[in-house]
């Protein structure tokens, strides 16, 4: 067999547990078999196809394909974003400006700080954690935000009766929302290596390196999807609580928002 097919059977070993699933599903009547065929094909020829176009990438040198490639996650993500704030007014604009301040100011603080070189080996694949977790934390915070403002309607036009600016009528639902954002990556920094090993930790072990090595670059890591998702997340809060004041602190929620709260 090529060398560069040396890696099927491996591959044909590890669909056997995708079959076992199927298998599973078939039995109990859980009806996710063809969502189980898609997810699997479908997960196989985008890692094939992105691992062939970072094997390009990180021979070339210069910025274009760095920023290119962070350019894109940061669309992609923004709309998925996007997505779960739903009802959200502009809620795409939010989405994505929200996860291109956690990822931009994160990397470039990590840059800056030389923690990592700017070099594709490096940047893109950081980059692809900054830019999931910013995710993450954007459509957590904007889901919450906006159901809270939904449930809430009452209290906050009365403090706003009272004199109370936007922000200050809409703070308890800020912070909560906030909060909801960051709890996940903080459980996930409490337990870190006392659950499970995390991926970045079992990916340099897996590929030879000291468990001291890896444990430095984890560290790295988590310290850095805090910070983003705090950015993030508190770009979210802001930019979010804004769609649903006018200029003169008067709550607005849209025609949809209206509906499900009734």
């Amino acid at each position: 067999m090529p060398e560069s097919l040396s890696w099927l059977p491996r591959i044909a070993g590890a669909l056997v547990l995708v079959l076992a699933a199927m298998g599973i599903s078939r039995w109990q009547n859980v009806g996710l078999e063809r969502e189980m065929l898609v997810a699997v094909v479908r997960a196989f020829i985008q890692l094939i196809l992105i691992g062939y176009a970072l094997d390009l990438i990180f021979g070339t040198e210069g910025p274009f394909w760095i920023l290119l490639v962070v350019a894109v996650m940061i669309t992609i993500a923004g709309y998925t974003a996007g997505k779960r704030g739903k009802n959200v007014p502009r809620g795409q604009f939010v989405a994505t400006a929200s996860v291109s301040v956690g990822a931009l100011l994160t990397l470039g603080l990590l840059i800056l700080l030389d923690v990592f070189p700017f070099e594709p080996r490096y940047i893109i694949p950081i980059a692809g954690m900054v830019v999931g977790n910013s995710m993450t934390v954007t459509g957590l915070v904007m889901a919450r935000l906006r159901d809270d403002v939904r449930l809430q309607k009452p209290q906050i036009e009365a403090a706003l009766a009272l004199g109370a600016t936007r922000r200050q009528a809409s703070q308890l639902q800020m912070r909560r929302a906030l909060s909801t954002g960051m709890t996940p990556i903080v459980d996930s920094t409490k337990t870190v290596g006392l659950i499970a090993l995390p991926g970045a930790m079992t990916g340099m072990i897996l590929a030879g390196a000291s468990p001291l090595e890896a444990v430095q670059l984890q560290i790295i890591v988590m310290y850095m999807l805090i910070g983003a998702g705090a950015f993030a997340g508190l770009t979210a809060t802001f930019l979010t609580t804004r769609q649903f004041f006018t200029a003169a602190h008067q709550l607005v929620l849209p025609p949809d928002a209206e509906a499900a709260r009734r």
